[in-house]
């Protein structure tokens, strides 16, 4: 349950970030009429906000996922899939 919560307000924090770091970035190149060097730097800026908010959930959702899966115990059955040792005895 609140493995679930954290999943999902993780996720809405980010849902509703990136649009909001989107429009201001869009309404600060709006209002810099036409300066180039500025519009790049906030355009450079916003992107890194986004991309660095989507990746610390993706990573975060990734190890808390991780350690859920090794706390259970699933490591076992990707063990029992390896392909099995062979038996036969090596040719002389």
């Amino acid at each position: 349950m609140v493995e679930r919560d954290r999943a999902r307000y993780g996720l809405l924090a980010v849902v509703l970030s990136n649009p909001a770091i989107s429009g201001v970035a869009i309404f600060g190149v709006w209002r810099l009429d036409g300066d180039k060097a500025v519009i790049v730097g906030v355009l450079t800026a916003a992107f890194t906000a986004v991309s660095s908010m989507t990746t610390a959930y993706l990573g975060i959702k990734a190890v808390s996922n991780t350690a859920k899966s090794i706390a259970l115990g699933d490591t076992g059955s990707r063990r029992a899939q390896a392909a099995p040792t062979s038996t036969t005895p090596p040719h002389l």
